[in-house]
């Protein structure tokens, strides 16, 4: 039972903005040909060996199950007619930047998440509007008038309502969540919408007999804290519609980084190889989506044992390219490697961005 009551701020006006399939409609929008084929924005995995992952997909090969951080060689099977393009990254850089140039002619308090997406909090805005709804049009306008682009838009008093609103009606859709409506609206949500419930957080869940938000709202947050740590506290306030932080306009991101743990145990040479590729592919991938370089490659490796080393190496300049990453993580790996002792944990992170 609490003790003291619950802080909800509904003050707040907020925008999330979200491109449509960024990548893939900038590729149709700039070669009409594909217009009508299911686009890939991937390396073809015919032409690498089945390597490569998928960094976004248009509606179309979405039909067909293919999402972004799927392999390559996936999309491939479920889709083979697709049309798989390698993407370039400095040009989505560009278009980025213009789409950013927009949200600032109504406000500075712009969060930039991904080249994407961003939440503006537009309370106070540059043209005195009182509706947030009002200036999500405009900017949707401005965005498919200036950039041939579309993009949907969620709006509420808070970054996880808004974010939640922009995903209800793709591709171009316009939802408003208001204070009055979000407590119903999250009592029917499915929990796999809350932001931060994985599959396996679903699965315990669901077998505590919580499956939609209503299910929260009546748990104890006690109950649900001792089941799922901070991350159920967090839980119970979302569901409630409580998320006060604060749109950040100047983010400081100071790594990117992916791991992954093995069930199997790795042993040979070439499958630890193999791996790090994959996680050094997916990091620069972040790296290029949200704009940003390092100098410092990081890998991490924990064996059989528990036993965990990390080592790093600086470069002589901030890179976000995948071969320089990608070559300096195996260098780092052919130093650190244990023969015969298997391998459950790698990861590799670049830092000092």
């Amino acid at each position: 039972m609490l003790v003291f009551p619950l802080i909800n701020d509904t003050s707040r006006k907020i925008i999330h903005v979200d491109m449509d399939a960024f990548f893939a409609s900038i590729e149709e929008r700039d070669n009409p040909k594909l217009k009508g084929n299911p686009v890939v924005i991937a390396r073809n995995p015919l032409e690498t060996g089945g390597r490569g992952v998928v960094s976004t997909a248009n509606y179309e090969a979405r039909k067909y199950g293919i999402h972004s951080a799927m392999s390559a060689k996936e999309a491939y099977e479920l889709c083979p007619q697709a049309v798989f393009v390698s993407g370039n990254y400095a040009h989505y850089q560009e278009i980025s930047r213009q789409m950013h140039e927009i949200f600032h002619r109504y406000t500075d308090e712009v969060e930039g998440m991904a080249l994407d997406e961003a939440y503006l909090d537009v309370t106070v805005n540059k043209i005195n509007a009182e509706s947030a709804v009002k200036i999500a049009k405009m900017i949707q306008h401005d965005i498919f008038t200036e950039l041939h682009l579309t993009s949907s838009a969620g709006v509420s008093y808070n970054k996880f309502l808004a974010k939640i609103a922009s995903d209800i009606e793709k591709p171009k859709g316009l939802t408003l969540i208001a204070p009055e409506d979000a407590l119903s609206f999250l009592a029917e949500l499915s929990v796999k919408k809350f932001h931060g419930v994985g599959e396996k957080t679903a699965e315990k869940l669901e077998a505590l007999g919580i499956t939609k938000g209503g299910d929260i709202q009546k748990s104890s947050p006690q109950y649900l804290a001792e089941k799922l740590g901070v991350f159920g506290w967090e839980l119970y306030l979302k569901a409630n519609g409580i998320h006060n932080a604060p749109v950040k306009p100047n983010r400081v991101r100071k790594s990117v980084g992916k791991e992954k743990t093995y069930a199997k145990l790795l042993y040979l040479e070439a499958d630890i190889k193999a791996e790090v590729s994959k996680l050094a592919e997916k990091v620069a991938m972040i790296l290029q989506e949200k704009q940003l370089k390092g100098h410092i490659v990081v890998i991490k490796i924990r064996y059989a044992d528990f036993t965990t080393f990390t080592k790093r190496l600086s470069l002589d300049d901030r890179v976000d390219d995948l071969n320089i990453i990608n070559q300096s993580a195996q260098k780092l790996l052919d130093d650190a490697l244990r023969e015969n002792v298997g391998i459950r944990l790698l990861g590799v992170t670049v830092t000092g961005l």
